[in-house]
């Protein structure tokens, strides 16, 4: 009795974490989507975010969603480079609304998650060791109330960090692991950080790497003639390797160019080349849009499923390529479908659904589509640039 009493209990201990994680999400599901209005969604979005900030969700490592507990217990749950990517975009998102809306106080919560992460001395209290940290470094870059300089030693780590990573080609690895191979995702990580670090400190060998990071990358990376991503190249084969189209993979390559567009000044030397590669990928994704306003996780694909974080991400990039004439009123049209998407897949306590999981490994794609901070920030990051016109 004694013995089957007791492995009743592991039993339960092991199973308890699958059954609490599958009983939130089922109830958390119900009456997704009922927002009636673009400022009601706004509203509850912010709130989860700010939450977020303070608490931000553990992003699993891995598709599995039994026993967990082992997981855990191994050390296969979480890891810090996808936390970070997780953050940068919760900080990027609620920027707006503490320069713009000082009764959500959001800009002491904003100061205090800076505070949390770099010490009185301008250092990083836990030194990044993936380059997936650059993107947070950029969103701390862009707090205007915290000076850069009294912080300039954590910013030098990251630019440290890159170059370490720096390969015979002149750009950047995504591990040292992987010294043969160019990533969509570095793109996004690292870009937007080296102009915003290259213009604050006059450091143009950064905004070069940026520059080239993106022009190597459509040179090799992307489908002939269509600017269609794929999710890296071999350096030395120069062959693309992986898939072509996959949905956040076009939402890595929109955000790392366009937030080094908009970083850029207009009297730049490389302005010129930034924007032509803003026209020509607006061109590309626009087609792949989804009559909902999603986009799947493999965006050339009508029957991969939609995929919140790459709508949230690319609704960023046409936020933004609404400014230039040439494809102005298009870029409108779909961030306005893709905000109604948004709203649709949104739960009731303000956090977007079905975003894809973290990828595995080349061509090993998550098959998980939950909640995922990344999508929350650059959806409330759009929706206050495109409702308040700032």
């Amino acid at each position: 009795m004694a013995y089957g009493f007791c492995v009743l209990i592991v039993v339960l201990f092991l199973l308890l974490p699958d059954g609490i994680m599958h009983f939130n999400t089922w109830q958390a599901r119900i009456k997704i989507g009922r927002y009636s209005t673009v400022d009601s969604w706004e509203n509850k979005v912010l709130k989860r975010t700010l939450k977020w900030l303070k608490h931000t969700p553990t992003i699993k490592l891995t598709d599995n969603s039994r026993l967990i507990i082992i997981d855990i217990i191994k050390g296969n749950y979480k890891r810090d480079a996808i936390q970070y990517w997780q953050e940068a975009a919760l900080v990027l998102g609620l920027l707006p609304y503490a320069k713009h809306k000082s009764e959500c106080n959001t800009k002491s919560s904003i100061t205090a998650f800076f505070d949390s992460k770099i010490d009185a001395s301008g250092n990083w209290k836990s030194a990044p060791k993936e380059i997936d940290a650059a993107i947070l470094a950029y969103a701390f870059l862009s707090i205007e109330w915290i000076d850069p300089n009294k912080n300039k030693p954590a910013y030098d780590t990251i630019w440290v960090l890159i170059q370490d990573l720096l390969g015979e080609d002149g750009t950047v690895k995504y591990r040292k692991s992987m010294p043969d191979y160019r990533y969509v995702d570095t793109i996004g990580f690292i870009c937007p950080f080296l102009v915003k670090y290259g213009l604050q400190f006059n450091n143009e060998n950064a905004i070069d790497l940026a520059i080239n990071q993106i022009t190597a990358f459509n040179q090799y990376g992307m489908y002939p003639d269509k600017f269609i991503p794929c999710h890296t190249y071999h350096l030395k084969s120069k062959h693309a390797v992986g898939l072509f189209g996959w949905g956040r993979g076009l939402g890595w390559y929109a955000i790392g160019l366009i937030d080094a567009w908009l970083a850029l000044p207009n009297n730049h030397s490389q302005k010129k080349i930034l924007t032509k590669c803003v026209v020509d990928f607006s061109q590309m994704a626009a087609q792949f849009q989804n009559p909902d306003g999603s986009w799947n996780w493999i965006v050339s694909s009508k029957e991969a499923r939609p995929d919140s974080s790459t709508t949230a991400t690319l609704l960023w990039f046409f936020t933004n390529a609404a400014s230039i004439e040439s494809i102005s009123e298009n870029s409108k049209s779909v961030c306005n479908k893709a905000i109604h998407y948004l709203m649709k897949v949104t739960r009731r306590n303000g956090s977007i659904d079905f975003s894809q999981g973290d990828t595995k490994g080349i061509g090993v794609h998550s098959q998980e589509f939950d909640i995922l901070p990344f999508t929350q920030g650059f959806a409330l990051r759009s929706v206050f640039r495109l409702t308040k016109g700032l």
